[in-house]
């Protein structure tokens, strides 16, 4: 091997750490129209705010208190499982900018099942409430809504990753 190519090799690993790998993929993104993104990024970034912003919002509202004190009991995200779905929601919105096919993928898939597993399971919980209690009295709220929707965001872009994104061709020695 000769000092040119062994030169060549060694600043392409240094081009692909940091903020020069960031930069070479944005040069090389405006070719495919990718660069540091991939083709899941903006479904990632998307569904990953909305699971921030839903552990901030209503997810429960309680109308069995209107009668006796005139307003509805409002459950927050952040007083419940909206802790899980606020780190998760940061999981998903880092990995929309990971340029690996199988981190990504992970990135959307882990924390769309588990947001879809915890709205479930709360929807279960308002209904059982609703049946034990007088019915309508529990209502799901804008950031449980919300946080589903995040979830399918996420479940759908780590489903076209996998079918779209082309594997790494593995290098043969």
């Amino acid at each position: 091997m000769s000092t040119t190519t062994a030169k060549s090799a060694s600043s392409a690993q240094v081009s692909d750490r940091g903020l020069a790998g960031i930069y070479a993929r944005l040069r090389d993104g405006r070719k495919t129209g990718y660069g540091v993104f991939h083709p899941g990024s903006w479904p990632m970034l998307i569904g990953g705010m909305m699971m921030i912003f839903s552990a901030f919002l209503p997810w429960v509202y309680v109308t069995l208190t209107q009668e006796i004190i005139g307003e509805s009991f409002v459950l927050r995200g952040t007083d419940g499982p909206g802790i899980v779905t606020l780190s998760v929601g940061f999981l998903a919105f880092a990995g929309a900018f990971l340029p690996k096919r199988r981190l990504a993928i992970a990135h959307a898939a882990i924390p769309g099942v588990i947001v879809a597993g915890i709205t479930a399971l709360q929807c279960w919980n308002i209904i059982a409430a609703s049946m034990q209690t007088q019915w309508g009295s529990f209502l799901p709220g804008m950031g449980l809504v919300l946080a589903a929707g995040g979830a399918v965001f996420l479940l759908r872009s780590a489903w076209k990753m996998y079918k779209e994104w082309p594997a790494a061709k593995p290098a043969s020695a």
